[in-house]
């Protein structure tokens, strides 16, 4: 099929090769001007009615920018995807307003990040079914066997790839505390050799404990080149809201966030006031902070 992509980055620079390598014949535009389009104008002018356009941008501002001005350019029967990281509340909304000009628009989240090129990508379609079929084939091309569903109306496609990343938060923070928990033990275990080893008929073996597997290889089992801080993409956040908001208890998925939370902090400043506490009421001793010089990864 014939569409064009928007956005040339580290998913969509990629899921364009994919999709060219099988045959589909990509128009895009990246604000860079790699693209074959120099403004979304042009793109569009790029690609034969009923038109599919795909949008691989950061969520938010860029998101929103880029589907208004599609919506303008866009004619009846066009497909408008959202492959970003958007609220699903935002799809349904622009579900709307592209639905007024009878455009039809697409929620698909995505998974398989810098690996989907050679993998594939795990596909999550939210919207009217016939939009889906316009689509069809680039998701049969993008997705490994079995890797895509239609999965409900607008929004679904983003609600269910919200939950998707929240439940990836809990899996890397249970690997991260049992990795943590074999690094500070008695014994001198080689963490490379058992994240290799637990992919073989583990009960834990996983595409995370590959990808764990492969950073020990690259950094050493101590990961020394690796700094600390985690950061989140707000889809965990926005899946713990989601747990509030229903009475779904999460508590897995919240203690990931907020390890990622604790991970920023150079100085824990929690700590200092429990240490203080157990001072005053326990007589407990405290230790001095250490001067900056003695830690120098900490400048």
């Amino acid at each position: 099929m014939k569409l064009g992509m928007v956005g040339l980055g580290r998913m969509g620079g990629n899921m364009t090769e994919r999709l060219r390598r099988a045959g589909h014949e990509v128009q895009t535009y990246d604000r860079s001007g790699s693209g074959t389009a120099q403004s979304l104008a042009e793109l569009v002018d790029q690609l034969e009615a009923p038109r599919a356009v795909w949008v691989m941008v950061p969520a938010g501002d860029p998101t929103e920018e880029t589907v208004r001005e599609l919506v303008e350019r866009l004619g009846e029967g066009d497909v408008i995807v959202d492959g970003g990281n958007s609220n699903w509340n935002d799809g349904k909304r622009r579900a709307a307003a592209a639905a007024e000009k009878g455009i039809r628009f697409l929620d698909v989240g995505v998974s398989g990040g810098i690996w989907g090129l050679k993998e594939g990508y795990c596909l999550m379609a939210g919207g009217e079914a016939d939009a889906v079929k316009v689509l069809e084939p680039a998701f049969e091309t993008l997705a490994p066997q079995d890797g895509w569903a239609h999965v409900g109306p607008s929004g679904a496609g983003h609600y269910v790839k919200m939950i998707h990343n929240g439940i990836e938060y809990g899996l890397m923070q249970a690997y991260a505390e049992g990795f943590e928990l074999m690094h500070h033990s008695e014994y001198e275990i080689d963490l490379a050799a058992v994240s290799g080893i637990w992919r073989y008929g583990s009960v834990v073996r996983s595409w995370l404990l590959d990808l764990l597997h492969e950073s020990f290889a690259e950094h050493g089992s101590d990961l020394g080149d690796i700094g600390s801080y985690v950061e989140d993409s707000g889809e965990g956040r926005w899946t713990i809201t989601e747990a509030i908001d229903r009475a779904v208890p999460a508590p897995v998925i919240s203690a990931a966030l907020f390890a990622r939370f604790a991970s920023r902090d150079d100085v824990n400043f929690a700590a200092k006031v429990a240490a203080a506490l157990r001072n005053q009421f326990g007589g407990h001793a405290v230790r001095a902070v250490e001067k900056a010089e003695s830690h120098p990864e900490q400048v």
